[in-house]
């Protein structure tokens, strides 16, 4: 076989597999550390109190609040941490990240629309409250506060 005919019958098994990576890629959940945690790290087992500012991250990089937070400096009427465990009614994306963080840690979670709501929308668009529009990427800014009932950071 000459290097022309094996170049035409692995040319486009290499382009599929270059365009399957990037592809897959763009669906990974990205933890972007804003402060650095000093815990142990987040598992499955236990249940934590954490901050949370939702926005919808668009295409041109910017980002549009969402309507939720638990931050009083993010326009929640007080302070109220979220309580959750990772795996346990959570979208896959929330969970995929904070298991990548630490107590006290502070981060951003990039979750591309196929590991948040999908096709599905939350929420509503006129009522002026928690809205994200179907087929969004999701940016959760979240402190993981700590666990639950533990020895936890003053708020």
């Amino acid at each position: 076989m000459s290097r022309r005919s094996l170049l035409r019958v692995l040319l486009p098994f290499f382009l599929s597999f270059i365009v399957t990576i990037a592809f897959s890629h763009a669906k990974d959940v990205i933890v972007e550390i804003q402060s650095a945690g000093s815990g142990p790290p987040v598992t499955r087992s236990n249940r934590y109190r954490s901050h949370v500012t939702l926005y919808i991250e668009n295409s041109d990089g910017t980002r549009t609040p969402s309507g939720w937070s638990t931050r009083k400096s993010d326009g929640a009427g007080s302070d109220s941490p979220f309580a959750f465990q990772p795996g346990v009614n959570l979208i896959e994306g929330w969970t995929e990240g904070v298991l990548k963080m630490r107590e006290g840690e502070r981060s951003w979670l990039h979750v591309p629309n196929e590991k948040g709501y999908g096709a599905q929308s939350m929420g509503s668009p006129s009522g002026g409250g928690f809205y994200v529009p179907s087929n969004a990427d999701l940016l959760f800014d979240i402190e993981i506060l700590g666990v639950e009932g533990g020895s936890q950071q003053d708020l």
